[in-house]
Formats: C-alpha cells, sequence, structure tokens
C-alpha cells in the first residue's frame, strides 16, 4: 500500500505540474532578440515572455543579441537544444528576405528553425521633407520625374525590407531612384527634416511622431489596410499604386522540437497575442496583431520568401 501511494502522489505531482514540465526543458526558457534593447519588437518579446511566464509557471528571459544585421543572434537560436527552452523572436528579413541577400548564410530559415507563431505585422512607409512640394504619392512621381537629380531615397539599412521596398515602388512608378543607406533612422529622419534627403522609406512607426508633429509628411503606407498609427493615411494601392509590403514579428523554436512542445509553445504565445492588452500597447505603434497557428506561420513565411526574391534579384544589391 505505500508503494501504491508513492506512485499516486507522483503520478499526481505530473498532473499537477502540467504537461509545461513533462515537455519542455527544465531550464528557464530563453527568448533571443537578435536586435539591440529598446523599440517596437523588443516590447513585444517581453510581453509575450511575461505570457509565457505566467502560462508556463517558468523563468523566462528576453536575451538581446544583436550583430550581424540580426544573423548572430539567429545562429544562435539555431545550434540551441532543441527542448523548447530557447526561442527566437525576430521580425521577417532574417527568416524571408536575407536568404536571398546573403550568399552565404550561416543557417537555412526553413530547415533549421521550427516556427511556432507569428505575432503581428507593421507597415512600411514613405516619407517626404518640407522642401519637397508633393501633398500625394502622384505627385511624389511627378515631382520626381521632373527633378531627376533630387530622386534620392533614404533607407535605415542597406539590404533591409525598406530599401527592397523602394526598389519595388521604383520599378511600379516608372522613375529611377538612388540610394542612400543610414545606420538606422535617427539621421535619415534628421535630414529628411533639415531637407537635405527628399523622401525616405522606413518602418510606419518610425516615422509617426514626426509626421505628428508637422515635420515631415507620410504620403502612403504599404500594407493591405491604412496603418492603424497613421489611419488618415492612404496606402499605395489606394494612391493608385498596385504594392504591398508587410513586414512581421514571429517566435520561432529550432527545428526538431517536439510537436507536443511546439503546440504548447503556440498556445502560450497566441493566448498572449490575443489578448486585449497586447493589441492595446502595439496598435500606435503600428502593429496589428495576429497569433497564427504553426501551420499558418510557416506558409506565410514560403508566401513572403517568394514575393521578395525576385524583388531582391531585380535590384542587383550584394552586401559587403
Amino acid at each position: 500500500m505505500h508503494m501504491i501511494r508513492m506512485a499516486l502522489a507522483a503520478t499526481l505531482g505530473l498532473v499537477l505540474a502540467g504537461p509545461a514540465a513533462a515537455q519542455i526543458g527544465e531550464s528557464p526558457i530563453r527568448i533571443v532578440n537578435p536586435y539591440p534593447a529598446g523599440g517596437v519588437g523588443d516590447t513585444a518579446a517581453r510581453m509575450i515572455a511575461d505570457s509565457i511566464r505566467t502560462r508556463l509557471n517558468r523563468t523566462v528571459i528576453v536575451e538581446n543579441k544583436p550583430g550581424a544585421a540580426g544573423r548572430l543572434g539567429v545562429q544562435s537560436v539555431k545550434d540551441a537544444p532543441a527542448d523548447g527552452t530557447v526561442l527566437l523572436f525576430t521580425p521577417m528579413a532574417p527568416m524571408a528576405l536575407f536568404p536571398h541577400v546573403y550568399d552565404n548564410l550561416a543557417y537555412d530559415p526553413l530547415r533549421d528553425f521550427q516556427p511556432i507563431s507569428q505575432v503581428g505585422t507593421f507597415d512600411l512607409g514613405v516619407a517626404v521633407g518640407a522642401s519637397v512640394p508633393a501633398g500625394n504619392l502622384r505627385e511624389l512621381v511627378d515631382w520626381l520625374k521632373a527633378n531627376p537629380a533630387q530622386a534620392t531615397y533614404g533607407t535605415p539599412a542597406a539590404g533591409s525590407l525598406p530599401h527592397f521596398f523602394a526598389v519595388l515602388f521604383a520599378r511600379h512608378a516608372g522613375v529611377d531612384l538612388r540610394h542612400v543607406a543610414y545606420k538606422g533612422n535617427p539621421q535619415a529622419i534628421t535630414d529628411l527634416i533639415g531637407g537635405h534627403l527628399p523622401l525616405h522609406f522606413t518602418s510606419t512607426q518610425d516615422l509617426v511622431e514626426a509626421h505628428k508633429a508637422g515635420r515631415i509628411r507620410v504620403l502612403a503606407t504599404s500594407g493591405r489596410e491604412r496603418s492603424t498609427a497613421l489611419p488618415e493615411v492612404p496606402t499605395f494601392t489606394e494612391s493608385g499604386y498596385a504594392i504591398r509590403g508587410e513586414g512581421w514579428y514571429g517566435v520561432y523554436a529550432p527545428a526538431k522540437t517536439p510537436v507536443k512542445v511546439v503546440s504548447q509553445l503556440n498556445q502560450a504565445v497566441v493566448e498572449a497575442v490575443r489578448n486585449p492588452e497586447f493589441s492595446k500597447r502595439l496598435a500606435p505603434l503600428g502593429v496589428r496583431t495576429t497569433g497564427t497557428s504553426a501551420e499558418e506561420f510557416v506558409r506565410i513565411q514560403k508566401t513572403d520568401s517568394e514575393l521578395w526574391g525576385p524583388v531582391v534579384k531585380a535590384s542587383g544589391f550584394k552586401p559587403e
């Protein structure tokens, strides 16, 4: 009877601990963000960490691991144990864009990772400074064609999603644009305000503050619908240019993570993303929350990779 009671107690302990303890490794869960702390992505990653901590009753740590445009942090998760204790929180570029940009990428986004869930999408925007006499996208295109010497645009980095979206826009608009790659947005927006840069492409949330202050004008955003952060600004499609370009954030685990663990992590992430507080905090920053199944996220990643591959090739861009 003593043995039976011990066996029943052990079984009850496992049940009370829940499937998380039984299926996910015992170490604290680390969520690797391959970019510096701060910003919209980092905010979302930490909110998800809080939700997983509560749902699974585990210690969850967000680790910022920047370097090589995000590639170092991504590779560190590729090489991590496939037991659910190390996750990747990343924007779209390292997983759907970089395979077309870098010839010797040290990871394969489709082979080396298991998608958990898309977290949300965000738009890109094009903004002009006060020195550009254009109130909408059509007027901007007319001005660029009439002033080819001024047809220069900035982005926060060469080989970034805004860079290739600008290439896509130039092709559709029939204009020749010269690219100026900045190291981030602050200097580019300063140059835009000061009249040293005619136009700038970047994520919409990075343009909101200066636009609302009247220091720059956002002429269009790139989503299917108008940006939650700038609902008064039309989309590129509404402006007569049938192009779209959305970025996204998502959560991944290393490849070969057990199916039960993937399911568990997906439930925890989706629960976080669909919490009204999550949307309330991120919508003003231009993020539309989603929270997809793992299977749907696989499809999204493949679709976007196929969409941007030809654009990258047509741009002729080669990283230094």
